[in-house]
């Protein structure tokens, strides 16, 4: 009926506008937060904290917020992811700038500290992850969305907790909802030795029952992805993807390219496909934004679809929670591995270990030089190691 549909429209409509009013709270808190001095009677809390752009992160004592905003939790954080974007963002090359200064940091696990209003899913004492948004995990403590929270089973540490979200999210949203991987269909991942090509590998081997394929640079990574449940590899530093995919699979090709890389490694991926073939866009590591030819789509009847995952949090926010809920399910129950155990920093390291990669972006950017292939090698190595920073 007319009025079904109303209130369908009004139901899907209600949750972007109700984070987007906790988010303006959230930024009075913040012009507190930066503007107001901070006295020795306040409690107060350790950030890493990004004021100009280009520069080292420092950390520095800020005002713990005691008025929770209206759907806000604020989380003690134990460990945080550190990602590639988060190394963008503070090097001024991510495509969303948050106004500095700010905090970096977009996963987290820790323990729940008190929730605001409206707030009934979580309460003091539990344990979590979750995905801040704005970001600011690369602290002590953190704010963080109702709807971008998640409980942590028992059996998972912190530690390994924050690395699930982003990287498993992405993994099981873009295998599933996205190209629609099925049991014994044969998929390529580019950059597999990455965090997210390691999730992918994962996911498509353990949970779906797929035939992998792990593309990574070099003999030790192939060896790490081959860990991870890929059934074959390809070292890509010394041989063609399309010819050892065509080789692997009697000359058919894979039904699906999982591709975070792109450039040449795309274009690769693209060939290698098999009639009706889905690849999937996941992300430009290589730095190198591909043109997709049309006439190869068409030919062989091939699917070209893109995966912004952090999008469906306001867009379709159950669809969000629920890969992330999956993923945690899938590794308490064992049916995947989960993260390799991470290496971790302290807090206090985060201004050495974020500035030593982002170096390098500064450096690209100096010489006007468009093949960022080695920040794409930093970003391979850095989430091969699945560091954290521990708080």
């Amino acid at each position: 009926s007319k009025m079904a549909a109303v209130h369908r429209s009004f139901v899907s409509a209600r949750l972007p506008v109700s984070v987007l009013r906790s988010l303006q709270c959230f930024k009075q808190h913040r012009e507190e937060r930066w503007l107001k001095p901070f006295t020795a009677q306040q409690r107060g809390y350790r950030a890493a904290v990004c004021h100009k752009i280009m520069t080292p992160v420092e950390v520095r004592d800020l005002p713990s917020v005691e008025n929770i905003p209206k759907g806000m939790v604020k989380v003690a954080v134990h460990s945080t992811g550190i990602n590639y974007a988060d190394i963008l963002m503070v090097a001024g090359l991510y495509q969303e700038r948050p106004e500095l200064p700010f905090v970096p940091g977009a996963e987290l696990a820790g323990e729940v500290m008190a929730v605001g209003e409206g707030v009934t899913a979580f309460k003091e004492g539990d344990r979590v992850a979750g995905c801040p948004m704005p970001p600011g995990s690369y602290a002590e403590e953190c704010l963080v969305h109702q709807k971008t929270l998640f409980h942590l089973p028992d059996s998972l540490t912190y530690t390994t907790a924050a690395a699930v979200p982003i990287s498993y999210g992405t993994a099981l949203m873009g295998l599933t909802r996205r190209v629609h991987l099925q049991p014994g269909e044969t998929v390529l991942v580019t950059a597999a030795a990455g965090a997210l090509g390691a999730a992918v590998v994962d996911v498509a081997a353990h949970a779906l029952g797929a035939t992998v394929i792990g593309a990574a640079g070099s003999a030790e990574k192939c060896e790490f992805v081959r860990s991870r449940g890929a059934q074959h590899t390809v070292n890509y530093s010394l041989e063609s993807i399309r010819a050892k995919v065509k080789e692997l699979t009697q000359g058919r090709g894979c039904d699906v390219a999982f591709d975070a890389v792109g450039g040449k490694v795309f274009d690769e991926s693209l060939k290698c496909l098999a009639w009706e073939g889905r690849v999937l866009v996941g992300g430009f590591a290589g730095g190198d934004i591909p043109q997709i030819p049309a006439n190869i789509l068409l030919v062989k009847n091939l699917s070209a679809v893109g995966l912004y995952w952090g999008r469906y949090s306001m867009q379709n926010n159950a669809v969000f929670q629920q890969t992330v809920n999956d993923s945690l399910t899938f590794i308490q129950e064992g049916k995947i591995k989960g993260p390799p155990q991470p290496k971790t920093f302290k807090l206090e390291q985060v201004r050495v270990h974020t500035f030593v990669i982002r170096t390098s972006v500064v450096q690209l950017k100096k010489d006007q030089c468009t093949d960022l292939k080695f920040v794409g090698k930093c970003y391979i190595l850095h989430k091969t190691l699945m560091c954290k920073v521990s708080v």
